[in-house]
């Protein structure tokens, strides 16, 4: 917190990296406020498209996956078009973020739109996006 402290000073928002717990957010946007930090801090959201590569990418940075939600991932790991059950955790994710105050949701879509439209459809948000493909 205290390098971001620093770094803020020339931002006008930030972006959390993904995660899959909303206490994980809560909690630091909590701790952010505590250091000082009062920008808007936008939750970042990962649709899953892929087990194995949302294994690489919370190893990455560090994130988890909750102990049901990867009971679910493991039992479909094979699955060949498993996202639109994955879909409802990040648009349950969404719908508690923005009810409880989040100024707004980024989605990590690595260039793959599909589950973040089917998100969007899901809260009834964006229903030109599923006219236009």
């Amino acid at each position: 917190l205290a390098h971001l402290v620093s770094k803020v000073r020339r931002a006008d928002f930030l972006i959390t990296q993904l995660f899959f717990d909303n206490q994980h957010y809560f909690r630091f946007v909590e701790r952010a406020r505590a250091a000082g930090i009062g920008v808007p801090i936008v939750p970042g959201i990962m649709p899953i498209g892929n087990v194995a590569q949302i294994e690489r990418f919370t190893k990455m940075c560090g994130a988890s996956i909750p102990g049901p939600l990867f009971s679910e991932l493991d039992r479909c790991r094979n699955d060949p078009r498993p996202w639109p059950r994955w879909a409802a955790h990040a648009t349950a994710q969404v719908v508690d973020l923005l009810r409880w105050g989040a100024p707004g949701v980024h989605f990590y879509t690595l260039n793959r739109s599909s589950a973040t439209r089917e998100i969007y459809e899901a809260l009834g948000l964006a229903p030109e996006l599923s006219a236009a493909g």
